[in-house]
């Protein structure tokens, strides 16, 4: 029988992805971990490949297809022993003879109704093995729920095997989102070490139900939309990208549920911009050079581990706090928004920061960055200095509570430590909180620790 090859999620959050382009063609033969085709997500683009050996059998969905759900059939791929007797398996879709049907209806359906209406077909005539083969379907349940004893044997890729064993992830648990429930590499990426995250991603392929929900209340608002537009305008229509329609649903679901508080502080740069011109000295053999923002990135992570309160998510009945500060740096990207995250700032020294953005950004602009690379992170930080904003609220990125935002530095009147007027380098940083998870009091510590990294760094090397 040939096994269908299933649009995968490729992260916890995916519901749907555009079948960028096909590696294979059909008639090719294909091992275990080969890559069949790049599936372009709303934030990257991933390859996908094989976890099972076989013929390529035929080819569901056209290469470009967009908005193809998770869970789609997209190719199917023929075993070694499997030809032109593929087809004809599905074939003997008639049931003559009494006895298979039942079989065939408990393997394609284990549901009991499909059952029940075929065998009166097959036997009109004698109307009580009718409910001894109603019997069969009924007390077929226990056996249908194979695919839980299939997760028991460890059904899994050798690769999905490999980089579990890397990262000391329990199998067992998992719940695979590969042909016949296998797990596949995504399924062992969006897992913990130590751990097995089976639920999440399981529940991936429900989401799209979910978020479906409120279809009709988008389209009533685009009708409403087209109604107010004056045609006399010239104008153009655009269809929106996965990504924008990503950045879209999270935005506003982070308004319309996180209550966000806004704190500002002015900020002098004077110290911190004269230790960056020795670091960058320093480190010009290297080819290493570090910007204000990397400097930045480090003094957030720092004040997130000095007040640990404004490093958490709010989860429902729950507060998540974090022993260690992830910090999402906002991506301005062709199409969008991304934000890859430097693990572990307060840790990391600058020129570690720098080279790390350096490589993410460069990936992000590609749409090569992997899921964990932009999937969480504990707090953010988005910079709009450099496009000469002075000041700015941004929106917090969910499910975090903190995002940081920060304003152009620039020279401006300053009183000094020794009560003179002069003139300093000054920038305009103002945090968003979500102040169902963060009160104003620990926000404002954030941002005085913050304040203080910032003039005077040292203390961030010390």
């Amino acid at each position: 029988m040939p096994i269908e090859i299933k649009m995968p999620a490729l992260s916890p959050t995916m519901e749907e992805g555009k079948l960028a382009k096909w590696l294979v063609k059909e008639g090719d033969s294909v091992a275990s971990g080969d890559i069949l085709a790049e599936i372009e997500t709303d934030k990257a683009t991933m390859e996908f490949e094989a976890v099972d050996e076989g013929t390529v059998g035929k080819i569901m969905v056209p290469e470009g297809a967009e908005g193809v759900k998770v869970g789609t059939v997209i190719a199917t791929l023929q075993g070694e022993d499997e030809s032109a007797s593929a087809p004809d398996a599905e074939a003997p879709a008639p049931k003559s003879d009494p006895a298979s049907a039942p079989e065939t209806a408990k393997v394609a359906a284990p549901d009991a109704v499909p059952a029940k209406a075929d065998v009166p077909q097959d036997k009109p005539s004698t109307p009580e093995p009718a409910p001894e083969s109603a019997k069969e379907p009924a007390s077929k349940p226990a056996p249908a729920k194979s695919p839980a004893s299939a997760g028991e044997r460890t059904l899994a890729s050798p690769l999905a095997k490999r980089i579990a064993a890397e990262k000391g992830v329990d199998l067992g648990g998992l719940a695979g989102s590969g042909p016949h429930g296998r797990i596949v590499k995504a399924d062992v990426e969006a897992a913990q070490p130590g751990t097995a995250k089976p639920k999440a991603a399981a529940s991936a392929p429900a989401a799209p139900s979910a978020s479906e929900a409120p279809a009709p209340a988008e389209v009533a608002m685009a009708d409403e939309t087209r109604a107010l537009l004056d045609a006399r305008v010239p104008h153009s229509v655009e269809k929106l990208s996965g990504m924008r329609k990503t950045i879209a649903r999270r935005l506003a679901q982070s308004m319309q549920q996180a209550p966000h508080i806004y704190l500002t502080v002015d900020v002098r740069l004077d110290k911190l911009m004269a230790m960056r011109a020795e670091l960058n000295a320093a480190l010009e053999k290297q080819g290493v050079k570090v910007s204000v923002n990397d400097m930045l990135v480090k003094a957030l992570g720092l004040a997130l581990i000095d007040v640990p309160e404004c490093n958490v998510t709010f989860a429902g009945n729950e507060l998540i706090r974090y022993a260690r500060a992830d910090v999402s740096v906002a991506v301005s990207i062709p199409g969008g928004l991304i934000t890859p995250i430097v693990q572990d700032a307060n840790g990391k020294s600058f020129s570690q920061i720098a080279k790390t953005m350096k490589d993410l950004g460069a990936r992000a602009k590609d749409g090569k960055l992997k899921p964990e690379e932009y999937q969480g992170g504990t707090a953010s930080i988005s910079n709009m200095g450099m496009m000469g904003i002075k000041h700015f609220t941004a929106v917090i990125n969910p499910p975090q509570s903190t995002i940081l935002a920060i304003g152009a530095g620039e020279k401006r009147p300053w009183v000094m430590p020794d009560g003179q007027l002069g003139v300093a380098t000054v920038m305009t940083a103002t945090g968003s909180f979500d102040h169902r998870a963060v009160d104003g009091a620990d926000g404002a510590r954030l941002m005085a620790a913050f304040r203080e990294y910032v003039e005077s760094p040292l203390g961030m090397v010390a």
